[in-house]
């Protein structure tokens, strides 16, 4: 064999090795996750989703800020209400596509209850405490739910007893339900 021939087989080698490396390693590293994989949600991914069609079918379809309200009604449970409403408020011209709903059931705080239908832009669901335990909600009134327009509850946020955490895991969900909206031609 000549020099010439060698340097041939060498860059053919080369390039071969240049364009198959980077193939094999990628999936070494995804097969034995060698990096974190990224995620751009603030919320707590729920999987699988919740079906909540049971308390929801008869409503339009919209994106939907969800709380449960509990027996008794304390500073987490206002700061929740109260987050939820301003994301809503903070959406601007997409609040038409958003909703913020409360389900309420007979053990409900009666006085959040009184003041909750004051409000305008919150819908209030009466339901049992049946559906909502065989729909496997949370009844203690500790996380707001983001549901689809296909009323899946998809992402969970946890509510906090002060203000302040509670004002900025609000712009948590306020940045989850914008992109939501942005990619999603529903609702």
């Amino acid at each position: 064999m000549t020099k010439s021939t060698m340097t041939k087989k060498g860059a053919i080698i080369l390039l071969f090795a240049a364009f198959i490396v980077p193939v094999i390693l990628a999936k070494f590293a995804l097969e034995n996750d060698w990096f974190s994989r990224g995620s751009t949600n603030k919320g707590e991914l729920l999987q699988p989703v919740k079906d909540i069609n049971a308390v929801l079918s008869d409503q339009p379809k919209r994106w939907r800020l969800l709380y449960t309200l509990p027996a008794e009604c304390d500073a987490a449970c206002q700061n929740a209400i109260y987050s939820i409403h301003q994301v809503w408020l903070a959406l601007g011209k997409e609040s038409d596509r958003a909703e913020v709903t409360v389900l309420i059931t007979p053990e409900s705080d009666a006085n959040t209850t009184q003041q909750i239908a004051t409000e305008k832009n919150i819908r209030a669901i009466t339901t049992t405490n049946e559906k909502i335990k065989s729909l496997q909600l949370n009844t203690r009134g500790n996380e707001i739910l983001l549901v689809d327009t296909l009323n899946n509850a998809m992402l969970r946020y946890d509510v906090h007893d002060d203000k302040q955490a509670a004002v900025m895991a609000s712009r948590d969900i306020l940045a989850d339900l914008k992109k939501l909206l942005k990619l999603s031609r529903i609702g």
